[in-house]
């Protein structure tokens, strides 16, 4: 998934330079492009379910299905609240869940829907482009650098 990202950044990269076409402005999806983004964000749900996040990757879909990203993030937060609510009833119910850390994930996301609710929607859309490149970096890089480590810490002595 994190090369995945990288590759997507790349993607948004290229189209912010304008040196291939993309990043859209429209408010709205119609037809096929409609299905694709349902299709594209049940995949991505699927992957949250498992614990790769799926804010990046729909800022890049959507953006490259034609979609204003400021119109996406309405998109992307209300499918993943709904796919997080019924995914996470198994391990509520079992128990399986870190309370404090639930807790400090959900205060920190107060202010967070604030910052986005008053200022990330007054940014001028390119400044709003160049943001998502850098979130989607940083994700794939962090994504990356976790696979290395782990890969790492299995890996026999003699290796």
């Amino acid at each position: 998934m994190g090369a995945a990202l990288l590759v997507g950044a790349t993607v948004m990269f290229l189209t912010n330079m304008h040196w291939i076409p993309g990043g859209g402005t429209a408010t709205g999806l119609t037809g096929v492009t409609l299905a694709l983004a349902v299709g594209v964000n049940l995949v991505l749900g699927a992957l949250n379910a498992l614990g790769i996040g799926n804010y990046a990757p729909s800022l890049i879909a959507f953006s490259l299905l034609g979609l204003d990203p400021r119109a996406a993030f309405p998109i992307m937060m209300g499918s993943a609240a709904y796919m997080q609510a019924v995914s996470g009833l198994k391990f509520a119910r079992q128990g399986k869940y870190d309370g404090q850390a639930a807790l400090g994930i959900t205060l920190g996301g107060i202010p967070g829907v604030l910052v986005a609710a008053y200022i990330v929607k007054r940014l001028p859309l390119d400044a709003i482009r160049w943001l998502v490149v850098v979130v989607v970096l940083y994700a794939g890089i962090s994504l990356l650098r976790t696979a290395l480590s782990r890969r790492a810490m299995q890996s026999p002595a003699g290796d």
